[in-house]
Order: C-alpha cells, then sequence, then structure tokens
C-alpha cells in the first residue's frame, strides 16, 4: 500500500504504507486512511512528529566485511520523514489542510 499526504502549499508525498501509517501515529493520529489534518491542528501534529522522530535512537547498521557490496544502506526514519516535514512546515505557514489517501 502506498499512502500520498497532500496539501495546498507543497507538492504530494507518496510513502509505503507502513512507513507513512507510523508517522501518523507519530503525529498522534490514527492509521486510518483516507484522513485530514485541519490547519489550526498542523502545527501540533509537526511538533509532535519532530519530537518523536528525535526520540527513535539511530540504528548502528555498519556492513559486514562479507555482506553484498551492492546492496544499499538502510535509510533512517529521520530521512524518511524529511519530505513529511517540510510538506506540514509549508501547511503550517500557508494555514492550509493537510489530508492522506
Amino acid at each position: 500500500m502506498l499512502v500520498t499526504f497532500t496539501c495546498k502549499a507543497y507538492a504530494d508525498i507518496t510513502m509505503f504504507g507502513d512507513v507513512a501509517l507510523g508517522m501518523l501515529r507519530m503525529m498522534g493520529h490514527s492509521e486510518t486512511v483516507p484522513g485530514a489534518i485541519l490547519a489550526e491542528d498542523v502545527p501540533a501534529a509537526l511538533d509532535r512528529l519532530k519530537h518523536a522522530i528525535e526520540a527513535v535512537p539511530p540504528r548502528n547498521e555498519s556492513r559486514k566485511a562479507g555482506d553484498d557490496d551492492s546492496a544499499e544502506p538502510p535509510v533512517s526514519l529521520a530521512h524518511r520523514a524529511l519530505p513529511l516535514i517540510e510538506l506540514l512546515t509549508a501547511a503550517a505557514q500557508q494555514k492550509a489542510d493537510v489530508m492522506w489517501k
């Protein structure tokens, strides 16, 4: 499943469902898709997401000597959240609702 976040203040963001649902939980929302955050609630959701991301310890996943060299390193949750944080920041600045489907 893919989840797409939209608002009038920023380009659409599409994420894998498991990652998107986890970020929705971090923002204090249910995993209901589709859903929305009203413009006046966006700043609080953004703050909750940022604090939750900061609380997640970085994963120490260094590659072992026998690992396949073509394997890509894992992407941290903080990096995965960055586009959504930017969308929420733009929505907060322009007082726009945020929706996901």
